[in-house]
């Protein structure tokens, strides 16, 4: 019996220098952490007042950035991000010096459109990996119940791997969602479930390499939704009307 050549019709998604960029190969792994690590510092040195002591910027900062590494593992019963991979320290280290002692940086981030854009990528780069790896994590640890495949917890564990820096220190409570779910935690959520129920039902079957193709596809949809809302390219816009007084 002769064997049978297989075909992959979708090759062409793996198969290019962006899907290398995004799928985080090499040293590109370190350039996404830094871009990742450095607009966490823009947010986290914006929202704190300026005569904040640094050590406790230092540990918001490292909250912001590795939240849900922090969360996910415990409940997994495994070790943190941060104390499993030296990788994330020293950027967020690297980010925190450039933050404090060249604050400048933050108005150039700001002011130029390109240098937001190409930080956006990089930032959503690294929280795609991370919500995949947490997915991917709590299916493999979690034992199935109800269905054929563990449901609702993978989908949990990347969904707070993507925003759980959000909820932290735990002393913030419900307050980041109390006007509704901000997009990163939109998109933490709609990727971990589009990643989870695809590889594990029959909408992934024949596909080859279909964890990198998700993950991939899943890249692209964060850094859409990001520019989109960095920019403010949505059609609900608010339209004022001034009208003169008689």
């Amino acid at each position: 019996m002769e064997a049978v050549e297989v075909v992959d019709q979708t090759e062409w998604m793996l198969n290019n220098t962006i899907s290398e960029f995004l799928l985080m190969k090499n040293a590109v792994l370190y350039l996404c952490l830094f871009g990742y690590t450095f607009l966490h510092g823009c947010k986290v040195f914006k929202a704190l007042p300026a005569k904040t002591s640094i050590s406790y910027k230092l540990v918001s900062m490292v909250f912001a950035c590795t939240g849900g590494g922090i969360l996910v593992p415990i409940f997994l019963n495994n070790v943190p991000v941060p104390l499993a991979n030296d990788a994330y320290p020293i950027a967020i280290i690297i980010s925190f010096a450039l933050h404090h002692y060249f604050p400048v940086l933050r108005e150039v981030a700001d002011m130029s459109s390109i240098v937001k854009v190409a930080l956006i990528a990089l930032y959503e780069t690294t929280r795609a990996s991370v919500v995949v790896k947490l997915t991917y994590a709590g299916a493999s640890v979690i034992a199935p119940s109800l269905f054929s495949f563990p449901l609702f917890g993978p989908i949990m564990c990347g969904a707070v791997g993507g925003c759980g820096g959000a909820f932290l220190p735990m002393s913030k409570g419900l307050d980041p969602i109390k006007g509704g779910l901000l997009p990163p935690m939109m998109t933490a959520l709609t990727g971990a479930t589009a990643f989870h129920l695809y590889l594990n039902t029959s909408m992934s079957e024949g596909c080859i390499e279909p964890k990198a193709k998700a993950h991939v596809c899943m890249a692209l949809f964060f850094i859409a939704v990001a520019v989109v809302n960095a920019f403010g390219l949505t059609s609900n816009k608010t339209i004022v009307v001034k009208t003169k007084k008689e």
